[in-house]
Parts: C-alpha cells; structure tokens; sequence
C-alpha cells in the first residue's frame, strides 16, 4: 500500500490520532482569531476615525507587522512566559494556551490594519451624513463597522488563514507535545522528519481542504457583500 493511499485511509476511516491534531489545531486558531478580533477591529476603527500625532507612524508599524515573522513572534512570547519571564508565574510555556497567545500576536495586526483601511474607506463615504445626524464616536464605530461586516468577515477568514498555516511560533511556545500541542503543521514537518508519510500527507489534505473552505467562505462573504450593496 502506497503512502498516498494510507494517508488516505487515515482520513476517511476517521483515524482518532490524525483527527486529534486537527481538532486542537482549529480549537487553537479560532481561539485566536476570535481574541485577535476582539483586539483588532476596535483597534483598526479606532485608528480609522480618530487623528492624532504619529498617526502615520502607527499605520506603517500596524502594516508591517502583518508581515511580522512567526519565529519573531515565537520567541518573544516564549521570553515572556519563560520561568525567567516576567508571566513566567502564569504556567503557560508549552500549553495550547500560549500557542493561543502567539497565533494572536500574529493574526491582530492582520485583522486590525484590513479594519482600519475599510472603515477609513466607509467613513468618507459617510463622513457627511454621520455628521449631520450627530453620531458621536462610539456610535459612528459602531456604525461603520456593522456596515463593513462583509468585509470584515473576510478579513477574519484571512486571519484564520494565517494562523492555521502557522508553524514557527506554536513550535517555539508549545513545544509539539504529542496529544498536547501537536497541531497539523508541526505533526507534518515532525512526521515527514521520521519518515512517517501517511499521517503527514493525510494531515495535508485535511489541511488543504480547509483552506480552500476558508477561501470559499471569504469568496461568499465577498459577494453577498457585493449584493448587499448593490
């Protein structure tokens, strides 16, 4: 029997070890999205509608850090949680919730900086009549950001995109501790590396399937937000 063909197997059987992986790993990357959008739309919005000095200064770091490399991120969330640290107290270093952590860091400045340039768009479109109505400021956050829910759904998809994809960071913070913080992608470098190909290139299709689901959601969020304002 060929790998393809036990990895194959592996996926429609319902292996439970293969499909563990893939339950932690969406349990730790929506986890993530979820508290990076609680962080990152207010945050982008507030940007978006606010002017301040070094505003410019903070839009070029926000965008830069969308690029911010994982191993980076991994690193300084591992100081910090480290013994040594000063959340070292906290017990967190190697556990599924500081891979939480680091897919945050890495997926808030994603879903902040997509935030900010769409309520920037919407605001001057509706800048005018949000003045006439007197909308105060939470009001017109409120506002805008319900208007560009279409839009932001696609940027949280694609935030999800990023941390589900992600392997330097929860490699460096969680330590791939089989049935603990193994999650697709470091099973998949670990077990290509022990020449274990079933359960790597079974995991890979799981993978793949779901970001093409992912790309799918953000394809439909795009277009009923295309007819929604039409």
């Amino acid at each position: 029997m060929t790998a393809e063909t036990s990895a194959l197997q592996l996926v429609l059987t319902g292996d439970p070890g293969l499909y563990a992986i893939v339950w932690l790993s969406l349990t730790v990357s929506l986890s993530a999205v979820l508290c990076a959008a609680l962080i990152g739309i207010p945050f982008g919005a507030l940007i978006a509608l606010t002017r301040f000095p070094g505003r410019e200064g903070v839009i070029v770091v926000l965008n830069a850090l969308m690029g911010l490399p994982p191993v980076v991120a991994g690193l300084a969330i591992y100081l910090l949680l480290s013994r040594s640290g000063p959340l070292g107290s906290w017990g967190l270093l190697f556990t599924p919730q500081a891979m939480i952590i680091a897919q945050t860091v890495l997926v808030a400045p994603i879903i902040a900086a997509l935030a900010r340039q769409t309520v920037e768009d919407l605001w001057l479109e509706y800048r005018d009549e949000l003045a006439a109505l007197d909308v105060g400021p939470l009001g017109r956050v409120a506002t805008l950001v319900w208007d560009a829910r279409f839009s932001l759904v696609t940027a949280l998809l694609a935030g999800f995109g990023r941390a589900a994809a992600e392997v330097g960071a929860i490699i460096v913070v969680g330590g791939n501790i089989e049935g603990f913080t193994r999650t697709m992608t470091t099973a998949i470098a670990l077990e290509t590396s022990k020449g274990d190909l079933p359960l790597a290139i079974g995991l890979g299709l799981v993978l793949i399937a779901i970001v093409i689901i992912i790309n799918a959601l953000a394809w439909g969020a795009r277009r009923a937000g295309e007819r929604y304002a039409g």
